[in-house]
Formats: C-alpha cells, structure tokens, sequence
C-alpha cells in the first residue's frame, strides 16, 4: 500500500509542475497526441492553446506547420511505447523549438510513470494521489485551492 504522505507529496509536486505549465501555456502552445490528452489539461486548468498531433497530417507536414507558426512550443506526449516513438520524431522533426521546455514531459514522466503510461491519465492520478480534485491557474483559484506556489 501506498504511504499516503507520500502520495500527498508526488500530487503537491505534480501540480506545481502543471501550475508552472499553466503559466507557460499562457504563451506557448502545448503538442499533445489526441483530443482524450486536451480534455484531461482542460480538466486540470490549462487554459492556453492544446494542440493535437493527430490532425489528419503526416507528421512531417505537422511538425512544418508548427515550425513556420510558432517560435517554441511544449512537447507532451504519452511516454508509452508510441508515445515515445512520436516524441522522439516530432522532437527531432521540429528543430530546437521545444526543447527550452522539455523538462515538462520529463518530471510528469518520472512522478507518474508508475502508475500511468498517458496524459489522459493525469486527472484522475492527481485526484487519486491528492485525495481531492486538483487544478491549476483561474480554476484554483475559483475553487480556492489553499497551497502555496
């Protein structure tokens, strides 16, 4: 069974790493693979552009037309066999656009990765973890979440 302290903390720190992903979403899209990964950052707060990779493009015209429309953007895709197959082709498709924010995918990959494989997932581990519904951004606030940023 899990340490419930334990489980407090890994929520804690998981929604610091989407309360400082709201704040860059304020500016920079974020890549995730399908409409269930937008629904979940919907759900947790992320307010700013989702954008899916699965559009009806290949992903070599994807990853052109993110090139020529933005300057940088956050990579979020699931760290499950394909996940990491479209991560590693989109990354490397797209230039030095993303990395700046790479750590992103990383640390939600390292705190979840036990439990889940997706982050369509990430809602539900968070309220399973916090005992709680988690948000971030204008939902917290709404909802007076009392943590400290």
């Amino acid at each position: 069974m899990n340490n419930p302290v334990d489980d407090l903390e890994r929520a804690e720190r998981l929604r610091l790493v989407f309360q400082s992903l709201y704040e860059v979403n304020k500016r920079i899209p974020v890549i995730v693979e399908g409409k269930k990964d937008v629904a979940a950052l919907r759900k947790i707060g992320l307010v700013g552009e989702i954008i899916t990779l699965h559009r009806g493009h290949g992903i070599y015209e994807f990853c052109e037309d993110i090139a020529e429309r933005f300057n940088r953007v956050v990579l979020l895709m699931d760290w499950d066999n394909k996940g990491e197959a479209l991560y590693k082709t989109v990354s490397s498709n797209l230039g030095g656009i993303w990395e700046e924010f790479s750590p992103f995918r990383e640390i939600v990959k390292v705190l979840c990765q036990k439990d889940i494989k997706d982050i369509e997932g990430v809602p539900l581990l968070l309220e399973r973890l916090a005992r709680s519904q988690v948000t971030v951004g204008e939902a917290e606030e709404a909802e007076g979440f009392k943590g400290d940023i």
